[in-house]
């Protein structure tokens, strides 16, 4: 087959479900799928399989799927418009992940860093092969959905491209079948930093949560880590600037308030001579911004047959693609047709 896509740009981007999400995947990724949506043919997949390299307890994949999928309805991805499923609620994910396995050799998966990197992190404890073979899973992903264009950051380019190798390879011994991706660096988000280190990233793995806004706290909630929130000791009437490096906590706040109101974060510091103000009106916009989120995916989560029904019908228009890719891929090898 032609491997150029004949329908409007596919782009695919996925996401796992580990936790709550926060303000920094909300400003990060989230709000450009939204926006992104109407301009291309968008899938979004909940990647509960690949959470399983991280999961032991029962229940807890499935719960935080639920989560997740609700989480992505509520920030405003339109079921209409484009393709969210659950990963496993597409079995052909699994299908194509072992075609990929065998297009990919072992060397290849020994020299992913980050195998090496959460290997390492667990040394002493249990590695399932799963983590090791997480590349080959994460290529059919990408592949079963004739994806152009796949928008990461450079920690995932080395998935990229094993995955592209991947693709070139089966298209050199089977002729071509699959299409190539290709890895674009996404729109850029807000830069969103812990509000109790705001040297580092905001993150669910936050053990006190003081420094992450989640996406499903309370506005009380909100407004109290935004008053706690860690700032520097300059007083003055021009303490109230935007300098990432000598003032990197009134900076992040500077950066939020920006992202949720449309402005830049000198136009915020404008007119701001107190840190406690600028706590206070980053925490309401931020209230502002989140508030309607949160009464969406309340109301997905309490009414779960609506939140099964959006979730079937994004596996019904993801089947129809996978499904198709699986039997070109088995009709190039020469499988015998069921």
């Amino acid at each position: 087959m032609n491997t150029k896509a004949s329908h409007p740009p596919r782009v695919l981007s996925c996401i796992q479900p580990t936790g709550d999400l926060h303000l920094g995947n909300y400003l990060g990724a989230l709000r450009n799928w939204v926006n992104g949506q109407h301009g291309c043919d968008a899938f979004h997949g909940v990647v509960d399989l690949h959470a399983l390299t991280v999961t032991e307890q029962p229940g807890v994949v499935g719960d935080a799927t639920l989560r997740t999928a609700a989480m992505l309805f509520a920030v405003g991805l339109d079921p209409e418009v484009a393709t969210v499923f659950a990963q496993s609620h597409v079995p052909e994910h699994s299908q194509l992940a072992w075609v990929m396995q065998c297009q990919i050799s072992f060397g290849e998966l020994s020299r992913m860093t980050q195998f090496k990197d959460k290997s390492a992190k667990r040394e002493g404890s249990f590695v399932s092969a799963g983590l090791f073979t997480y590349p080959t899973l994460q290529a059919a992903d990408i592949l079963l959905y004739d994806t152009n264009e796949v928008p990461v950051g450079d920690d995932q380019r080395q998935h990229i491209e094993i995955t592209r190798d991947a693709a070139i390879r089966f298209n050199h011994r089977f002729g071509d079948t699959l299409v190539i991706p290709e890895a674009v660096t996404p729109a850029a988000g807000a830069r969103v930093m812990s509000l109790q280190d705001p040297t580092s990233k905001m993150s669910k793995s936050d053990e006190s949560g003081a420094g992450c806004i989640y996406l499903v706290d309370e506005s009380a909630a909100i407004m109290k880590k935004f008053k706690r929130a860690v700032t520097d000791s300059e007083t003055g009437p021009d303490s109230v600037r935007f300098d990432r490096e000598n003032k990197p906590g009134v900076s992040n706040l500077l950066e939020i308030n920006a992202a949720v109101t449309g402005r830049t974060p000198q136009q915020v510091a404008e007119g701001l001579d107190m840190y406690g103000k600028l706590k206070v009106e980053t925490g309401e916009a931020v209230v502002a911004a989140i508030e309607p989120i949160r009464e969406r995916y309340n109301e997905l989560m309490g009414d779960p047959g609506e939140l099964a029904r959006l979730l079937r019908v994004g596996a019904e228009k993801a089947r129809h693609v996978a499904s198709a890719t699986v039997e070109r891929v088995h009709d190039a090898i020469g499988m015998v047709p069921a």
